[in-house]
């Protein structure tokens, strides 16, 4: 294997990869996305780190649909020019895709990274987790096609991890939780385990979780600065201020992100339904397939919590997030209306 073909791979390329890359052999080279800004992206392929600006192709596609914008992660074709320019001229079809609310809250959302085997969700339990908070992003991890997994950091700072883990676990039903220090190395075997084959993790939570600090910990080296949290609320400096892929060479991918102050949603039934697994499977079993779930007879959701099987609050946050899946559906179809609209009067105007 020539050291090319080894850095496509340490970068998580598979047949399906080069399936896709196809149709641009020759004049193109393969990259990932390892971080973008505002003048280009930063790149890695076969022929090592590579500093590319948008071709033609690309930013019309992204003047259509904002969700086209490459993002960390993505599989391109890029091109050399003879004057020693790099452009990014496609960005091939995504597997998978973490996509999140933007900011204007105007368009179809905004892809915090792509082509990701596990979302791995962290939080701490120092102070104690906010489960509401991991339940959003457990929507966000089901939405996008990829594993969820929760890692809760700084077992060792409190007297009973087993137990805050159990409570953690009624609110991602289905979801392996790992407990994990870094120091020590606690838990460290089995995160490290999902990075096997070559496969990208994706780690997203609250500053002050400890991403950074397990992204080191895993590559054993100090690869990502770290930050020190409050003593009066324990929340963290946001020390990671960009999305980052870090390839650890033989193992496989990690995508390090930004604190998240508020987890915005781009979510469908779908999402809702698979954080919300044990809501659903009740919900199933009422008498009528419209309850809503409040005073109805036979009513399966609300006899599970009259008899403690189901938390009131649990049932509460559910109600909410499909509420906020229905209204982002509804803005998505009038999104797409405008766009249409618009490119009808360009036509016409022409």
């Amino acid at each position: 294997m020539s050291a090319s073909q080894q850095r496509l791979l340490d970068l998580g390329w598979t047949p399906d990869v080069g399936r896709a890359f196809q149709p641009y052999r020759g004049a193109h080279r393969l990259a990932r996305v390892c971080r973008v800004d505002r003048g280009g992206a930063d790149l890695a392929g076969g022929m090592g780190a590579v500093r590319a600006t948008y071709g033609g192709d690309v930013l019309r596609a992204v003047a259509a649909d904002r969700m086209a914008q490459p993002a960390v992660g993505d599989w391109t074709a890029v091109r050399d020019w003879p004057d020693d320019r790099v452009t990014l001229e496609a960005v091939l079809p995504r597997r998978t895709a973490i996509v999140r609310d933007s900011a204007d809250r105007t368009s179809y959302g905004q892809v915090v990274a792509a082509n990701i085997d596990v979302v791995v969700i962290v939080e701490h339990l120092d102070p104690d987790p906010d489960l509401g908070r991991i339940e959003r992003l457990l929507v966000l991890a089901w939405g996008s096609g990829a594993q969820p997994v929760v890692v809760l950091t700084k077992p060792d700072l409190v007297p009973d991890p087993d137990g805050m883990r159990a409570e953690v676990a009624e609110v991602a039903p289905g979801v392996e939780i790992l407990l994990v220090s870094a120091v020590p190395g606690t838990g460290l075997d089995e995160l490290g385990a999902l990075l096997r084959n070559g496969r990208t993790l994706a780690l997203v939570g609250p500053s002050g979780a400890g991403k950074s600090t397990l992204t080191n910990a895993l590559a054993g080296v100090p690869l990502l600065p770290t930050g020190s949290v409050r003593a009066r609320d324990g929340r963290g400096r946001h020390t990671t201020t960009h999305r980052e892929l870090v390839v650890l060479p033989g193992r496989g991918v990690i995508v390090d992100t930004p604190g998240l102050r508020a987890v915005g949603l781009v979510a469908d039934d779908d999402a809702v339904a698979g954080a919300f697994a044990d809501v659903e499977a009740l919900a199933a079993h009422c008498r009528f397939r419209d309850c809503a779930h409040v005073a109805e007879p036979g009513c399966a959701v609300r006899l599970a919590v009259a008899d403690g099987e189901l938390d009131e609050d649990r049932l509460a946050r559910w109600r909410k997030l499909r509420r906020e899946a229905a209204r982002n559906a509804a803005r998505r179809a009038g999104d797409r209306r405008s766009v249409v609209a618009e490119l009808e009067a360009k036509r016409h105007r022409r």
